[in-house]
């Protein structure tokens, strides 16, 4: 079942299997990876949907957004691997992960100053220092290539979330969240 579900971008092109856009986001590859995609969900999750997009957006509409976030997220970090290997027989993958960062971004987006701090790092990182770091190590470890970590996903879901955010923050709430950034990072 695994097989048919993963992402796999060379089967896709061949036998239409369009579904696997979103089914691969339902797998994780072993526990610890499940977790620490659920974990980061979870942490960044409640914030988004409880505070920010209740706050903005109303409770119904934004959970709804949420909810489509999450799911178009796990579509959106992956089409450009699609492009990229849908002649590669021998690339697969799986996982949440793009979502994952597309909620964080979102997050981030709303939030910049937010702080995000890991277990080794002593200290917490104001959001947009973090998100700056992460593109910038996603993209050159993408570039990069090797290994079994979808850093390309992780990219694309993170530029997608900012993205969705500040059209959805523009449009339905008239929210400006550039300069709610320009405003929040650099106070007069």
């Amino acid at each position: 079942m695994r097989e048919d579900l993963l992402f796999w971008p060379y089967v896709m092109d061949r036998q239409g299997q369009w579904y696997r856009f979103i089914t691969h986001g339902a797998l994780h590859a072993d526990f610890l990876h499940l977790m620490f995609n659920m974990l980061s969900f979870y942490s960044f999750g409640i914030a988004l949907e409880q505070y920010f997009f209740k706050m903005l957006f109303g409770e119904q509409a934004g959970r709804a957004l949420m909810a489509v976030l999450y799911v178009s997220g796990i579509f959106v970090s992956v089409i450009a691997d699609y492009f990229k290997h849908r002649n590669h027989s021998y690339h697969r993958s799986l996982g949440a992960s793009g979502a994952v960062s597309a909620i964080i971004f979102s997050a981030i987006t709303i939030s910049p100053k937010m702080p995000i701090q890991f277990f080794f790092i002593p200290f917490p990182i104001p959001g947009y220092i973090f998100g700056i770091a992460f593109l910038i190590l996603s993209a050159s470890l993408a570039k990069k290539g090797g290994g079994n970590i979808g850093h390309n996903a992780h990219f694309w879901g993170s530029v997608y979330g900012i993205l969705f955010t500040y059209v959805a923050a523009k449009l339905l709430a008239g929210i400006d969240l550039i300069q709610n950034f320009y405003m929040t990072v650099f106070p007069h």
